[in-house]
């Protein structure tokens, strides 16, 4: 008797743990219940993927989308429909940049109520760290986040407070008791704002003023302080966004000691320069800033050789105004760039570097909810939901703000080539995103963490 699913995907190369094979997937439901060559069985629904590779929906573990209370910067519905484009079934929303920031189970529900509504994707949240909610924690955890997140530094945000050390180490040693984890943007606050004084005093407000207030040693003695309490307390940090390859080099030894700390690099740290960014302006501003085009390969290196365990998109938009006809050291210092991880990837990583799908799959699909101890998600196997990414490996295009699906059509990237583009992305066995569009409404649900 031959089966019958409601979905099955047939002639693709599919990105399984084990490696790209060349095998039909079929889906009952939400979850992927065979996988094989040349399966028997008809479906419901059959896609055809001859000549495309068949990748994990991918998972991104730090988006601001802003809501609710900003949404004139970013909503989850825009930022959602983003992520589709991208090839994105899952994101993790960071505590700020909504207001109220995510600091306690009021905001949480308000936040949940919202994404549970508008968004395309499945999602989770990050509660905040900060010196004013150490009360809060637990409370947070019982709410379902699925870890915390803090800035050593000032954050951009008034209501969203950096830690200093008392509470870095109380909230570490509260966090762990939890069994979760905890992020930290990690720059010095001192040093960046004796740095930027000094630049203003000189009459500089550009973009290498900016990067001389955020010079490498504010993020380099921020991450080793942020392990020194990780190791003191047994927490299980992650260093958001490092953007050196001595960032890495630090986090490598501590890892050596038996320190238990990750570590996520974005998109703008291996595609762009700091050169690129000066000449781009603010558009390509963001915090800690791009580097020289000498630790660039550094970063690539670290990349091929496992020492980064995610790339996200730390997508973090704001209102136009506050990028456009202001100075770069006063303009808002976020990226919007939700929609590109996976295919700049393709671009700067497989097509220009050789660097393998393989791996591309650990860093955007399948090390993020492996950490955050998320069922379910970042692979193609059997018992997994039915999340894919269904792309041309060689369909090269050159981004138009049309392409664009977040909220605001602005991007570092406008105008340049990408080789590698995702023609369709499935949710749990639906189709949300076919060639550039959304299909359906939203059908997005919270995800938790084991145990």
């Amino acid at each position: 008797m031959s089966n019958t699913y409601s979905l099955l995907i047939r002639g693709g190369k599919v990105m399984l743990p084990e490696g790209m094979q060349q095998v039909d997937i079929a889906v009952e439901g939400e979850k992927i219940v065979e996988i094989g060559p040349s399966l028997s069985g008809s479906a419901d629904r059959e896609i055809d993927a001859t000549g495309k590779v068949v990748f994990p929906g991918t998972f991104d573990g730090h988006v601001h989308f802003d809501e609710p209370g900003r949404t004139e910067w970013e909503t989850i519905k825009d930022g959602s429909a983003g992520l589709a484009a991208g090839g994105g079934t899952t994101f993790i929303d960071m505590p700020l940049n909504s207001s109220p920031c995510l600091l306690d189970k009021e905001e949480f529900q308000k936040k949940y109520d919202i994404a549970s509504h508008d968004s395309y994707t499945d999602f989770g949240f990050w509660g905040g760290l900060t010196p004013d909610n150490l009360d809060r924690l637990e409370e947070l955890a019982a709410c379902g986040v699925v870890g915390f997140k803090a800035f050593s530094c000032y954050s951009g945000i008034p209501e969203f407070k950096g830690i200093d050390d008392y509470s870095a180490l109380k909230g570490m040693e509260i966090i762990k008791k939890l069994g979760l984890p905890l992020m930290v943007h990690c720059e010095n606050d001192a040093l960046t704002a004796k740095l930027g004084a000094e630049q203003a005093a000189a009459g500089r407000d550009d973009a290498w003023a900016y990067f001389a207030a955020h010079a490498p040693i504010t993020e380099i003695e921020s991450i080793t302080r942020m392990i020194t309490f990780a190791e003191e307390t047994g927490v299980k940090l992650i260093i958001a966004h490092a953007s050196l390859g001595k960032s890495i080099d630090i986090i490598n030894a501590a890892r050596v000691r038996g320190v238990d700390v990750s570590v996520e690099t974005i998109g703008q740290y291996l595609i762009l320069t700091d050169e690129e960014v000066a000449a781009l302006g603010p558009v390509a501003k963001c915090s800690p800033p791009v580097r020289s085009k000498e630790n660039q390969p550094l970063m690539w290196a670290h990349l091929l050789a496992g020492d980064i365990d995610y790339v996200d998109s730390d997508h973090s938009p704001s209102d136009p105004s506050l990028k456009e006809g202001v100075s770069f050291m006063k303009a808002w210092g976020g990226i919007a760039s939700v929609q590109h991880t996976l295919t700049g990837l393709l671009t700067h990583g497989y097509h220009a570097r050789k660097v393998p799908l393989a791996r591309i799959m650990k860093l955007t699909c399948e090390n993020m909810p492996k950490s955050l101890r998320i069922e379910g998600k970042g692979k193609i196997a059997v018992g997994y939901d039915a999340d894919f990414a269904l792309i041309d490996l060689n369909r090269e295009y050159i981004l138009k703000a049309d392409d664009i699906l977040y909220k605001h059509h602005v991007s570092p990237y406008m105008g340049t080539r990408f080789k590698g583009a995702v023609d369709e992305t499935i949710l749990r066995g639906q189709t949300i995103m076919r060639d550039g569009k959304i299909i359906g409404t939203p059908r997005g649900r919270m995800i938790m963490c084991k145990g």
